[in-house]
């Protein structure tokens, strides 16, 4: 009979990050796209840099940019690069620039450029005088943390526009891209409620001959994101039944937008035997809110991580994870914490009995919010909703237009996303 633990793991992964190994060439299961035709009815101007280390100029991965007195954010991709479009009408608005454990910066739009800003962040040092009280038991720590997880995060219904991305390697080559904006209709935190998303425009690129003789699809699209939201989906990581599988350690204390933060890792004791996460949570230390979190699925038993992931596999093959991480980042308004960004990135390995090397694959989706606003309760729901098993459209449209997210705001695609992009549009161009 299976634990409580194995049970919520199962349901919780093997809904929101299901990856499809399949022999043979099925056919795309298509999302709606019904707004996707609509024109931009705003004009703006776009601002591109980088954000680093003012010391090392180390490139600051998935720091905050947020535009003041709006709504409107995006973040840093893995090569620390930005793009922030901004409405023409503010002209004298100013950027706060975040990042965990850096000071804050601010940046007059008026001093931005078009390109090349650069952006450099102070790292901040703490010292432990500048803590109050310093917590002796982490556990009991956590315990007040989920105590307190609806009062420190929106209990209003929010109507956010989010930029989603994902991809699929093989070894070094990407093989899918695809991109969207959507609307998520995001419930109180403190609601049973699940969060719906809607799509209002996406593109896709999905070249299955390099793929072999397999079907590699995610399942779930921007829900996988929406479930990594750990504070609305306890059950993602603990819930305060499960804390007691887990061993917390508080490490070290930084800051993130000016505010002291724990720095908690934690790790599945030696008694449990289900895998289970091990990575690092943040907690604001005034309010006991999680800030941000990044952790790993416990890979340790190959046979059980496989069994979570793979929905079937190929004749003839091994396949088993090699890697599961995830990262969560939340955003702070008027007193209450918001769904901000997540990642999640799976790598898998598939070893062929009649081939002499293996097949490494890596996948990565990754959800940004880039603007919302409180939602009246008469239209919360999507008029299109998106099915929580959905698999984004095998299209290539849109890659054509380099101006097709028009006055959206996106995750600026990192250099090799970059060229396959290039790829896909020369390709295009030949076939039209």
């Amino acid at each position: 009979m299976k634990t409580l633990i194995q049970k919520n793991i199962k349901n919780w992964l093997a809904i929101a990050i299901v990856i499809m190994l399949m022999a043979g060439n099925t056919g795309a299961v298509l999302a709606s796209n019904p707004k996707s035709n609509q024109p931009d009815t705003l004009t703006y101007v776009q601002f591109k840099g980088s954000v680093t280390d003012i010391e090392t100029r180390a490139a600051l991965i998935f720091a905050t940019l947020s535009l003041e007195g709006t709504n409107i954010a995006t973040i840093t991709n893995s090569e620390g690069e930005f793009s922030l479009k901004v409405p023409k009408n503010i002209t004298n608005g100013k950027i706060t620039v975040s990042h965990l454990g850096y000071k804050n910066k601010e940046v007059n739009l008026s001093e931005m450029k078009p390109e090349k800003n650069r952006i450099e962040l102070e790292i901040f040092t703490v010292s432990l005088s500048e803590v109050n009280v310093f917590p002796k038991d982490p556990e009991l720590l956590m315990r007040a943390v989920m105590n307190k997880r609806t009062q420190n995060y929106s209990d209003d219904q929010n109507l956010m526009t989010a930029f989603y991305r994902e991809t699929i390697k093989k070894k070094k080559t990407y093989v899918s891209l695809s991109e969207a904006v959507i609307e998520v209709y995001k419930q109180p935190y403190a609601s049973l409620r699940t969060d719906m998303a809607e799509l209002f425009k996406g593109r896709k690129s999905t070249d299955y001959a390099k793929l072999d003789t397999l079907t590699f699809k995610l399942q779930g699209g921007p829900y996988t994101n929406l479930y990594l939201d750990i504070m609305k989906n306890p059950e993602m990581i603990f819930t305060e039944d499960m804390i007691g599988n887990y061993e917390f350690t508080i490490e070290n204390i930084t800051k993130i937008d000016e505010r002291l933060v724990y720095v908690i890792g934690f790790k599945q004791r030696e008694f449990v035997s289900e895998p289970l996460y091990y990575g690092k949570i943040y907690v604001e230390t005034e309010s006991l809110a999680i800030t941000n979190a990044t952790f790993n699925l416990n890979l340790e038993n190959k046979a059980a991580a496989s069994d979570l992931f793979i929905k079937k596999k190929p004749i003839g093959a091994k396949v088993f994870p090699t890697e599961a991480s995830y990262q969560i980042v939340y955003r702070e308004k008027d007193g209450k914490w918001l769904y901000g960004y997540s990642r999640g990135q799976i790598n898998f390995k598939v070893d062929w009995d009649k081939k002499f090397f293996n097949t490494t694959y890596e996948s990565t989706i990754e959800m940004a919010v880039t603007d919302w606003e409180k939602m009246d309760t008469k239209n919360a729901k999507p008029t299109e909703r998106l099915r929580s098993n959905v698999v984004l459209t095998d299209q290539l449209t849109g890659f054509a237009d380099p101006e097709f997210w028009g006055e959206y705001n996106v995750i600026e695609p990192e250099k090799p996303i970059e060229m396959a992009i290039k790829k896909i549009q020369k390709k295009l161009e030949k076939t039209n």
